[in-house]
């Protein structure tokens, strides 16, 4: 119930959807006897999608989520196992398709080649509301591994989660962390706040190592406007979506801390 409400609140939560929905019903109502209501409506709705979409506040909203866990050494060991999350692959017409969080597969790889005697475990599977699944996300990625030459005996692909607290705890459960084992969480800066607290929740010692930053990590990122609205728009509605989701797992339980701290 929780994953279903999620996708539907979220959708008409997200600001990038608010302000295009609006704009949409400044349209309608222009024709009828609330035209001056329609012009203010329009008015703050374009003036909302101009401020997410050419402004620096995509990277404000999205710095404090990417600095809270720093980066690691890469090549820092003994590793028991790399855990990847979903959200970063899919299949389309029998291939493989990875997005723009597609460093969370490749630094996966990087990874597993220098730890060879890590365990490399995939976990997401279809998150689709109404259409049949043809493919999980663990399809994808066991494809995507094995094509980059990772041996299939190290690979544990976890197919049924849905969103980040099924994650951590299907994971746990497949593959029982032992005391002394030392785990790696990769997923993308801005979503490891959440990710870590409901891993640590779940009862899964693990340690974060955060890929695919959308912000540069200097001052200017708080001063440096936007040339393609596409690409702030995304960072946008992704910054807000984690903000939001801190709250939501915090106050669902899934989670003991709303900011959690390395």
């Amino acid at each position: 119930m929780f994953f279903v409400l999620s996708k539907i609140v979220w959708f008409f939560g997200s600001p990038v959807n608010c302000a295009i929905l609006a704009a949409g019903l400044a349209a309608v109502l222009a024709f009828t006897r609330f035209a001056r209501l329609a012009r203010w409506l329009g008015a703050v709705a374009m003036a909302v999608l101009v401020l997410l979409a050419f402004s620096p506040l995509p990277r404000a909203v999205i710095r404090p989520l990417e600095d809270r866990f720093p980066q690691q050494d890469a090549a820092k060991g003994p590793v028991t196992g790399i855990v990847v999350l979903g959200g970063a692959v899919g299949m389309a017409r029998g291939d493989v398709v990875l997005n723009a969080s597609a460093s969370r597969m490749t630094k996966a790889v990087e990874l597993a080649r220098l730890h060879p005697q890590a365990k490399v475990v995939f976990t997401g599977g279809a998150a689709n509301l109404v259409s049949a699944v043809q493919y999980t996300e663990a399809d994808g990625a066991r494809r995507l591994f094995e094509g980059l030459g990772l041996e299939p005996a190290r690979l544990v692909m976890e197919d049924k989660s849905r969103n980040t607290w099924e994650n951590a705890t299907f994971t746990r459960r497949l593959v029982e962390p032992k005391p002394g084992e030392r785990w790696l969480l990769v997923t993308s800066a801005w979503h490891m706040p959440r990710a870590i607290g409901v891993f640590r929740k779940a009862g899964f010692p693990i340690e974060a190592f955060p890929v695919d930053y959308w912000s540069r990590g200097k001052p200017d990122d708080f001063l440096r406007p936007y040339s393609r609205a596409p690409r702030a728009l995304e960072i946008a509605d992704n910054g807000f979506k984690e903000w939001v989701g801190l709250l939501a797992y915090r106050l669902a339980g899934y989670s003991d801390e709303l900011f959690p701290k390395p």
